[in-house]
Protein backbone atom coordinates (compact mmCIF):
# COMPACT_ATOMS: atom_id res chain seq x y z
CA UNK A 1 0.00 0.00 0.00
CA UNK A 2 2.85 2.53 1.15
CA UNK A 3 4.44 1.77 -2.38
CA UNK A 4 1.17 2.68 -4.23
CA UNK A 5 1.04 5.92 -2.05
CA UNK A 6 4.57 6.84 -2.55
CA UNK A 7 4.50 6.01 -6.76
CA UNK A 8 1.09 7.77 -6.95
CA UNK A 9 3.20 11.15 -5.14
CA UNK A 10 5.95 10.61 -7.38
CA UNK A 11 3.70 10.59 -10.65
CA UNK A 12 1.96 13.62 -9.32
CA UNK A 13 4.93 15.88 -8.91
CA UNK A 14 6.18 14.54 -12.18
CA UNK A 15 2.83 15.56 -13.86
CA UNK A 16 2.99 19.12 -11.79
CA UNK A 17 6.41 19.95 -13.04
CA UNK A 18 5.69 19.44 -16.96
CA UNK A 19 2.94 21.15 -16.60
CA UNK A 20 4.59 23.64 -15.21
CA UNK A 21 7.25 23.79 -17.68
CA UNK A 22 5.06 25.02 -20.82
CA UNK A 23 3.74 27.95 -18.82
CA UNK A 24 7.07 29.93 -18.51
CA UNK A 25 7.56 30.76 -22.72
CA UNK A 26 7.39 34.42 -22.04
CA UNK A 27 9.55 36.46 -24.83
CA UNK A 28 12.55 38.50 -23.32
CA UNK A 29 11.04 41.78 -24.78
CA UNK A 30 8.49 40.63 -22.53
CA UNK A 31 10.03 39.64 -19.47
CA UNK A 32 12.50 43.16 -20.10
CA UNK A 33 8.87 45.04 -20.11
CA UNK A 34 7.96 43.50 -16.91
CA UNK A 35 11.78 44.08 -14.75
CA UNK A 36 11.68 48.08 -16.38
CA UNK A 37 7.91 48.37 -15.21
CA UNK A 38 8.68 46.82 -11.60
CA UNK A 39 12.20 48.72 -10.65
CA UNK A 40 10.55 51.72 -11.94
CA UNK A 41 7.15 50.79 -9.00
CA UNK A 42 10.31 50.49 -6.80
CA UNK A 43 12.14 53.59 -7.56
CA UNK A 44 8.70 55.42 -7.31
CA UNK A 45 7.91 54.24 -3.93
CA UNK A 46 11.12 54.84 -2.58
CA UNK A 47 11.09 58.62 -3.95
CA UNK A 48 7.54 58.94 -2.43
CA UNK A 49 9.04 57.28 0.93
CA UNK A 50 12.13 59.54 0.78
CA UNK A 51 9.82 62.88 0.38
CA UNK A 52 7.62 61.52 3.34
CA UNK A 53 10.94 61.47 5.67
CA UNK A 54 11.90 64.57 4.33
CA UNK A 55 8.49 66.13 5.31
CA UNK A 56 8.89 64.77 8.71
CA UNK A 57 12.57 66.38 9.44
CA UNK A 58 10.97 69.39 8.32
CA UNK A 59 8.10 69.35 10.53
CA UNK A 60 10.02 68.40 13.45
CA UNK A 61 12.88 71.06 13.11
CA UNK A 62 10.14 73.54 13.10
CA UNK A 63 8.19 72.09 16.11
CA UNK A 64 11.92 72.23 17.68
CA UNK A 65 12.70 75.79 16.78
CA UNK A 66 9.13 76.49 18.26
CA UNK A 67 9.93 74.91 21.17
CA UNK A 68 13.10 77.10 21.69
CA UNK A 69 11.56 80.10 21.13
CA UNK A 70 8.80 79.73 23.69
CA UNK A 71 11.61 78.65 25.82
CA UNK A 72 13.40 81.83 25.09
CA UNK A 73 10.54 84.28 26.37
Amino acid sequence: MRNWTSMFACAAVILLLGAGCGKGDKSSAERDAEIKKTLQEGVQREQKMYEGMQKGMEHMEKSMEEQKEKAKK
